[in-house]
């Protein structure tokens, strides 16, 4: 399996190289998320001239709408969708049905041994869903108010009940302006955010700038768009989601 966007990659400002292309071309199933997260892979698909089997991932997904319809300076725009669909854990039991699909259909013969295994992940994403779930739940739930750096999280937000504010919008190019860095802040000082946290993907300076002006304490970082480097936190989707619910708790619990 190749991933054209690396560990600690961000997919929002990834160009795509005329390797990608090869790598395409040669390939039998190209698994994308869809959603207008690869806003690039679409054109990538056609230039590449590959036969393979296309399967989106979020197929079955219930979008939510992004905050204004995200778009940025590369040509491409997110659209009316938040494309993170993958930060609840039920969307992505989802993704496992459609990309098991998507193999079967490239490779009928071992099509029962993709639904094996496809079940026995999908018992490990119940049980993490359970965790996370537990993990939130013992915080009060008017305390579950923080700010990370880009708006990635709407739909752990809507799983798990906790409210995000966020310095930039879904695309982590989307530069936030000064009027809406002081109405963040002014919210903080008036005590309606318990934490702030950073992003692998996105610029620490300005959560840094809030809290500095603030005071308000940095509770970790969180993965929004991609995986750690292996061995790191977030090496895979379960141990990402694992990593940055307790990450949450951990911090809102101090709050």
């Amino acid at each position: 399996m190749t991933s054209l966007v690396g560990q600690d990659g961000d997919a929002h400002s990834y160009a795509p190289t005329p390797a990608d292309a090869r790598t395409l071309s040669a390939a039998r199933v190209v698994v994308v998320n869809g959603l207008g997260f690869e806003g690039w892979m679409s054109r990538l698909i056609r230039s590449s001239g590959t036969r393979a089997t296309v399967v989106t991932a979020s197929t079955g997904v219930t979008p939510m709408k992004a905050a204004g319809g995200d778009s940025h300076g590369h040509g491409h725009s997110h659209g009316a969708n938040d494309p993170h669909a993958w930060q609840d854990v039920g969307n992505v039991r989802l993704y496992v049905k459609a990309i098991a699909a998507g193999l079967s259909q490239a490779d009928p013969a071992h099509a029962e041994a993709f639904a094996r295994h496809a079940a026995v992940y999908d018992a490990t994403l119940e049980a993490l869903d359970k965790e996370i779930r537990a993990a939130i739940g013992a915080i009060p739930r008017d305390k579950r108010r923080l700010l990370t750096a880009h708006d990635a999280f709407r739909y752990f937000a809507r799983a798990y009940e906790v409210d995000f504010l966020a310095v930039r919008g879904v695309s982590s190019e989307s530069e936030p302006s000064a009027r809406e860095i002081a109405a963040l802040i002014r919210q903080i000082r008036q005590g309606k955010v318990t934490a702030l946290f950073l992003e692998n993907i996105s610029d620490p300076r300005s959560i840094q700038r809030i809290s500095a002006e603030t005071g308000a304490r940095i509770g970790g970082r969180l993965y929004s768009d991609a995986l750690s480097e292996a061995g790191g936190p977030a090496a895979t989707y379960v141990d990402l989601m694992r990593h940055n619910a307790r990450q949450i708790a951990g911090a809102l619990a101090q709050g």
